[in-house]
């Protein structure tokens, strides 16, 4: 069973307990912080992404993966994360989603990846994998009845894969597996910023996340801008629904064996899901 119909099955068991609950659990007043909270939903997601993967021999092109590979940029994926506050002031967070993309293109230029050159005219498959992980923490150096804020350092971890195979040749022939590639790897992407949150009446969460870094960390140079608007609706005390906004810019350098070369791209969409809170 693959991550997305996980996600999808403990989205569903988490909306038929959330249709339970409300003859269970009154409404109360949402306060700006929770001690705990499980999250699933669903990410209409966009990635925009330029690449160039060098090889041992030569440089490679810049490539549009979705122009050039003809790998759909949108994508709807499913999503889990959470939140844990195990002191006052101090909270962590998690999530996990996959975008898993595949396609096929016949090429209108020549491309370099990973010392092979693919001419054009050649008919090729392409598959892209990103595998994401979220974390946080957050100090609440402030903590009111209404409202809250602090400093706050996360990363999203991209754990990269991006395969070409050649399936026919710029002369129609088919091609054998020597001119298939694929490269994988992990690519950090911190941010330091600040969170807040904020409830403007007893069922209502408004949340906000931004940062950003540029720095040198396990072979990848990076520049990294992310920010994050939020709305939350809870009609029962412990469960409810939210929705947000949210991009990551991201423009990396990559010196690693198995993935050498440039990435730059920008992740964006529109997140929606349920939750339960105490």
């Amino acid at each position: 069973m693959n991550s997305n119909s996980v996600v999808r099955r403990s989205a569903a068991v988490l909306a038929l307990s959330c249709v339970s609950a409300m003859w269970m659990q009154p409404a109360a007043a949402v306060e700006p912080l929770d001690t705990f909270s499980v999250r699933v939903g669903s990410f209409a997601n966009r990635f925009n992404t330029t690449v160039r993967v060098d090889g041992e021999l030569s440089d490679g092109t810049t490539i549009d993966l979705g122009n050039d590979l003809g790998l759909d940029n949108d994508n709807t994926i499913g999503l889990i994360g959470l939140t844990w506050r195990p002191f006052d002031h101090h909270e962590f967070g998690f999530a996990y989603y996959r975008d898993d993309v595949s396609g096929e293109k016949t090429l209108t230029r020549d491309i370099v990846f990973d010392d092979v050159t693919y001419e054009a005219n050649a008919r090729i498959g392409a598959e892209r994998k990103f595998d994401i992980y979220e974390l946080s923490y957050i100090w609440w150096a402030a903590d009111h009845e209404k409202w809250a804020m602090g400093p706050r350092l996360g990363v999203v971890w991209y754990k990269t894969t991006l395969g070409i195979d050649l399936q026919v040749d710029a002369n129609g022939n088919a091609a054998g597996a020597s001119f298939d590639r694929s490269v994988s790897g992990d690519l950090p992407a911190p941010a330091i910023g600040g969170g807040w949150r904020y409830t403007p009446s007893e069922n209502w969460r408004l949340s906000a996340d931004v940062g950003f870094f540029k720095a040198n960390i396990n072979d990848v140079d990076a520049n990294v801008t992310y920010g994050r608007f939020g709305v939350e609706w809870y009609p029962w005390e412990h469960f409810g629904f939210w929705s947000d906004i949210t991009a990551n810019k991201v423009s990396a350098e990559l010196k690693k064996n198995s993935f050498n070369g440039d990435m730059d791209f920008r992740q964006e969409g529109i997140r929606i899901g349920a939750t339960y809170r105490f």
